[in-house]
């Protein structure tokens, strides 16, 4: 493979800190602190971090942001470095890794603009986006005059029809889709592993499972001791996994109630509402427990974590991710339990509203880290398969 041009690399990392402010300052911390990790090594065994670092001599802007995105920031090797601040060399691993992780969704994101807006405002924009919306939704039902009645039966579709609900969150679901596809595309072209000729290497089936399997236990949220993360000092605890599992699961079960509910409605002819005990009804009660659940752990450990593993540039993004999970959860169940009421239009609005929200901003924030880390995880079982080789940056 030919040598990189010195020049020409400096001019794309001009262009990328251009577009993403502190992107090559973020990836030159990166490379700094492993460059004196993987000459301590003390942390090899803790995480897919160390192992995968082992395997580079040098690390080019591809490296630390696979690296960034393979670190699940559970801190213990922080707690364990001998170099860690206040130490002269300041080594924070996942503290940097946090840094560039976050900034390598808005590098690869598309398109780019609307990651811009939203890392920068998060929260705002998160709560902005799910006013604005729910307003909107209200003000359409006073204006036809059925703010405040009861649907019979809980039917909400009596207040929305199914093709107006349809024809709204189609376009910004496919839309929210295909924006997310593009920016882990990009992510994927830019890292993944190549051999000497610089082909890209191919995955097999083996592969796929083993960062499948990784990615559904969140195996690297235990610390590499199978004790859990250590937040806010060294004692490892198993709640911030706990916490991620409830989160993730409780999104999974609140889509698969949907898509069960989508073919209930289009193949069998059954409209909603539907029975409490029918199956999209409990795993929506269940995935929104999930997401109630899920949402407020990790607020209660954010505010005992450990300062030098977050990243305060990101802490507006994390929080308005975790308020629109949170908020889909709360109306969602607040949903399900006032459905038979006159409070049914309200609560349908805040949950259309919640809903519609997280769709239009999850390409652009902590969302989109899920993806990113699979497709690290599958570039690091692509590279725990092949045979070693100690890789130059650039080669």
């Amino acid at each position: 493979m030919n040598a990189p041009n010195p020049l020409q690399s400096l001019i794309d990392q001009a262009r990328a800190d251009a577009h993403t402010p502190g992107l090559v300052q973020a990836q030159d911390e990166v490379a700094r602190v492993m460059q004196i990790c993987n000459a301590c090594r003390y942390c090899e065994g803790f995480c897919a971090v160390f192992p995968a670092m082992t395997q580079r001599l040098e690390f080019t802007p591809a490296d630390v942001h696979y690296l960034a995105n393979l670190c699940h920031q559970c801190g213990a090797c922080l707690h364990s470095c001998q170099y860690a601040p206040p130490n002269a060399f300041g080594v924070n691993v996942p503290g940097a890794m946090a840094a560039l992780r976050a900034r390598t969704y808005q590098a690869y994101a598309w398109p780019a603009p609307l990651a811009q807006l939203y890392q920068r405002n998060g929260l705002v924009v998160a709560l902005a986006l799910c006013a604005a919306i729910s307003g909107f939704l209200l003000a359409s039902l006073a204006y036809h005059g059925s703010l405040w009645q009861r649907a019979e039966g809980g039917n909400f579709y009596a207040l929305f029809p199914h093709k107006v609900l349809v024809g709204l969150f189609g376009p910004v679901f496919i839309a929210a889709i295909l924006a997310l596809a593009m920016g882990v595309r990009n992510y994927w072209t830019a890292v993944r592993p190549r051999n000497e000729a610089g082909t890209p290497q191919p995955s097999v089936l083996a592969d796929r499972l083993r960062a499948l399997d990784a990615a559904a236990r969140l195996r690297y949220l235990d610390g590499g001791h199978g004790q859990g993360c250590a937040p806010n000092d060294d004692q490892p605890s198993p709640w911030r996994k706990m916490w991620h599992q409830a989160s993730m699961y409780g999104f999974a079960l609140c889509l698969a109630s949907t898509a069960i509910a989508t073919l209930y409605h289009y193949v069998l002819g059954w409209h909603a509402p539907y029975p409490l005990l029918s199956l999209p009804v409990l795993l929506g009660t269940l995935g929104g427990l999930g997401l109630v659940a899920g949402p407020v752990g990790l607020l209660v450990l954010r505010r005992r974590q450990h300062r030098l593993l977050t990243d305060p540039a990101q802490q507006s993004m994390d929080l308005g991710f975790i308020a629109l999970l949170l908020a889909c959860g709360i109306s969602g169940l607040a949903l399900l339990a006032l459905r038979e009421t006159a409070a049914l239009p309200l609560t349908l609005a805040l949950h259309l509203g919640s809903v519609l929200a997280f769709f239009v901003t999850m390409p652009y924030g902590k969302f989109a880290h899920g993806f990113y880390r699979g497709a690290a995880l599958l570039q690091f079982a692509i590279e725990q398969r092949l045979p070693r080789r100690l890789r130059i940056g650039g080669e």
